[in-house]
């Protein structure tokens, strides 16, 4: 161990907290504020320049993209004659917000969490709390030890012992019905819209948005149309933060 690890187990004032987070990750953080940074919802953080505040929402945007480029890799590898597809929507189960809440929840991440109490009174306004930080939380990783050491840390730390994959594989997901019943349930209007490709893309993509009251709320893009439904869908659940009931009760 560094002289850093050692002195911020052992010395420092956040020492306690150190620890704590040492059990969940498996290694002495290094930068600590960069932790702390993750764990700050935008609710309590201060501005800090240009009307940027110290939440954790630039880590979160860079942990989702590390956390996407992981997954897929990992997928690639697994399943070698399964088509692009296949393999989008198995990565979309696994960083969908319900089961970064989840994944969350289950690693005690719910313990270092800093947002106004008053958001408890809205549960739509939390029900993506847990995931978010989640992905701010790898992208502190990521900066503080660099891709290679994260990818690892995702792979045999987070993944492996609490990601069951095959079990992912065949758990249908359905987004499309449960955004198609949140706006019955509150008279919403909700098209499916097939739109044009980009300049120059195949035009075996299908590019489809899920349209709520008239806002685009989710873009999905597959070589299926129903696939490329689905992910709208998804996006669109997402956007209108529409979870489960038992996400809020948990």
């Amino acid at each position: 161990m560094s002289f850093s690890g050692i002195y911020h187990l052992y010395f420092s004032r956040h020492k306690a907290y150190v620890r704590k987070l040492r059990n969940i990750l498996g290694f002495v953080p290094g930068n600590i504020k960069l932790y702390q940074m993750a764990f700050r919802h935008k609710s309590v953080a201060t501005p800090i320049k240009h009307g940027v505040k110290n939440s954790n929402e630039r880590l979160e945007f860079l942990g989702d993209a590390v956390l996407g480029s992981v997954i897929a890799e990992l997928l690639f590898k697994m399943y070698p004659y399964k088509d692009e597809g296949f393999l989008t929507e198995l990565r979309s189960k696994i960083v969908s917000r319900v089961n970064l809440n989840q994944l969350s929840r289950k690693l005690g991440l719910n313990e270092f969490i800093e947002y106004d109490a008053r958001m408890i009174s809205y549960p739509n306004k939390q029900s993506s709390l847990l995931g978010d930080a989640f992905e701010a939380l790898i992208g502190a990783v990521y900066i503080d030890r660099g891709y290679q050491f994260t990818r690892e840390f995702l792979l045999t730390r987070i993944i492996k012992p609490h990601v069951d994959i095959h079990m992912l594989e065949i758990t249908e997901t359905n987004f499309k019905s449960r955004l198609i019943e949140w706006c019955q349930q509150l008279s919403k209007d909700i098209q499916f819209v097939q739109v044009d490709n980009p300049p120059g893309e195949s035009a075996k993509m299908f590019t489809v948005e899920a349209v709520v009251d008239g806002e685009v709320c989710g873009v999905g893009r597959d070589f299926n149309k129903k696939s490329a439904e689905k992910l709208a869908a998804e996006k669109a659940c997402e956007h209108l933060k529409i979870f489960d009931v038992e996400e809020y009760s948990r």
